[in-house]
């Protein structure tokens, strides 16, 4: 099941009719740093989600959930999943589609994960964009701190609604 919201911006999981596109995506350097290219991240391991952000059904923007042994290095929680590789294309940046395809995040893991409650990520000191973008669609910091390959990293998450099912 994917997920829309306005302008037809939708979480989908990763299909191979979405290569090409992601294949050809491309960050400036000052981005690469604190993330991956899709290319980097198309062969997973069980437990990883390639998610894709779609706008009119063109992928803009990546990322890959985790519910592996990972997650358990950010969050105590067993039903934690955890996002990484979060990009958007640089020929679409500035257009909305991180922040809100991140909102779509919350109602696409509830259906399509339904057992997670909380989703945990890190993000470098330095990437200022990235934090305020998480933070703005509900992400919290945890005051958990990692050292990355580029220095410290803020571990923040979101606690997500459980769904009980009668």
């Amino acid at each position: 099941m994917s997920m829309k919201n306005d302008h037809s911006i939708e979480l989908n999981h990763f299909s191979n009719e979405h290569l090409d596109a992601l294949l050809s995506f491309e960050l400036p350097d000052d981005q690469e740093q604190f993330t991956a290219l899709p290319s980097q991240m198309m062969s997973v391991t069980e437990g990883q989600h390639r998610i894709v952000i779609l706008s009119e059904n063109e992928p803009v923007g990546f990322f890959l959930l985790h519910s592996t042994e990972r997650v358990k290095e950010y969050s105590d929680n067993p039903n934690a999943m955890l996002l990484t590789a979060l990009s958007v294309n640089h020929a679409e940046q500035g257009k909305g589609y991180a922040k809100r395809g991140m909102l779509l995040l919350g109602d696409f893991v509830q259906s399509e994960f339904p057992e997670c409650d909380e989703i945990v990520l890190v993000v470098n000191h330095q990437n200022i964009p990235a934090q305020h973008l998480y933070a703005r669609v509900g992400f919290k910091d945890t005051g958990r701190r990692k050292i990355g390959p580029i220095g410290e990293q803020f571990v923040m998450n979101w606690s997500l609604p459980t769904t009980t099912l009668s």
